[in-house]
């Protein structure tokens, strides 16, 4: 249950749901399904790839990832249904088709740089104090 409450961080809550405040944008299950999606090797890398290189089209990511196109759909599909991805579509002016792009959402952007992505900068950080304990 969320709580209208500031969360005092020294004393975390019982319940992790009350991490969120009680008018949250998004639920608890939510998150955590944003948290399941990254956890796989191939989606964590299509989400870094975005984040860090733009926007870039199906073709862009195969190429760049060594990813099956059946294979990397299935991953961008998961990671656009829990919102960390979005897909767009534009006209382009060489086509009369459409070009079909895909993006890194704030919240895709923001589980990387606050979730895994800064634990393996912080790595780089304390491999000193990492060494000396062995």
């Amino acid at each position: 249950m969320a709580t209208s409450d500031p969360i005092d961080e020294r004393t975390p809550p019982e319940d992790p749901e009350e991490l969120l405040p009680e008018r949250s944008v998004l639920s608890f299950e939510e998150y955590l399904d944003m948290q399941r999606a990254i956890g796989n090797p191939s989606r964590f890398r299509i989400l870094y790839a975005l984040k860090r290189d733009g926007d870039l089209s199906a073709s862009e990511l195969e190429a760049r990832l060594g990813l099956a196109a059946n294979n990397l759909h299935y991953h961008l599909d998961e990671l656009v249904d829990v919102g960390l991805v979005q897909n767009r579509k534009q006209r382009t002016a060489d086509s009369d088709g459409l070009y079909s792009y895909y993006r890194a959402t704030a919240l895709g952007g923001a589980i990387l740089e606050h979730g895994v992505e800064e634990l393996m900068r912080m790595e780089w950080e304390y491999r000193d104090a990492y060494d000396s304990d062995f």
